[in-house]
């Protein structure tokens, strides 16, 4: 249910932004907010960081909104646009960019593992794209778009994060059908960034040396990827595909993710 809210407006685009309390999801609203999109800001458990989220989207933008849902419980998933519906009067679009992240390998794979990243990454983007569309369909409206952000090591694949890949490799997959299922009412489209935020397994020397390793010299920043889940929104000729926004990582060879590489590593 929405807990905090900047207005009541009932008019213009509205996008519902998974994930958007903070880092890259918080990134993408933000992008959306200065191209005059109301943006229902969904979260887990930040409610400090959506409250600051959805008062700096309303600086921007009039109308805004957070929403606290557990992506892997799929009753909570099944509410989830409703409530922005009930809040808003009507969605437009959504962008599942929050992310379960947690290492597993071959050797420490489980099926609990799997399950989680499968329910939060893969199973509530799915249902929530189809909630796009039965939302859309009750209007008889066709301009939807859903944007699923994926990952470049999707196309450069290692070992490491076993049940991560799987869920993203599965989103990917998704993409596709769901294009072809949700059509003509509902673009879908991929982002996939490279390496973009540095997290508590990347000291800051090591993510600069790390970011580098690309064919142009960097990866993705933050406002590169929001600026392409923007593009995606916008442009109603693309579904079905996945953007590449990571300096062309994904065209090297890299043995093991970026948080387990050493920061003198190169390629092979």
């Amino acid at each position: 249910m929405s807990l905090l809210h900047s207005t009541a407006a009932i008019h213009g685009r509205t996008v519902l932004v998974t994930g958007a309390a903070k880092r890259l999801g918080r990134e993408i609203a933000l992008a959306l907010a200065a191209k005059g999109w109301r943006v229902a800001v969904h979260y887990r458990d930040s409610l400090e960081d959506a409250s600051k989220t959805v008062a700096d989207c309303a600086k921007l933008t009039p109308g805004s909104a957070a929403f606290r849902a557990n992506l892997g419980n799929e009753i909570a998933v099944r509410q989830l646009l409703p409530s922005v519906v009930d809040e808003f009067g009507h969605v437009d679009a959504v962008v599942n960019s929050a992310s379960t992240f947690e290492h597993d390998s071959a050797e420490t794979f489980s099926f609990a593992a799997m399950d989680k990243h499968m329910r939060a990454n893969a199973g509530a983007a799915i249902v929530l794209s189809e909630a796009l569309h039965v939302h859309l369909s009750t209007r008889d409206a066709s301009d939807g778009a859903v944007v699923n952000l994926l990952d470049q090591k999707l196309w450069n694949q290692n070992p490491d994060f076993m049940s991560y890949t799987l869920s993203k490799a599965a989103l990917e997959a998704a993409n596709t059908m769901l294009a072809l299922a949700l059509s003509p009412r509902v673009r879908v489209v991929g982002v996939a960034p490279g390496l973009t935020l540095t997290s508590h397994m990347l000291d800051p020397a090591k993510f600069e040396a790390l970011h580098k390793l690309s064919p142009l010299g960097r990866s993705s920043t933050s406002k590169d990827v929001a600026a392409t889940v923007c593009f995606a929104l916008e442009n109603a000729s693309i579904t079905g595909t996945t953007l590449l926004v990571d300096g062309g990582q994904h065209l090297l060879r890299f043995e093991r993710d970026f948080s387990l590489m050493m920061a003198d590593q190169g390629t092979k």
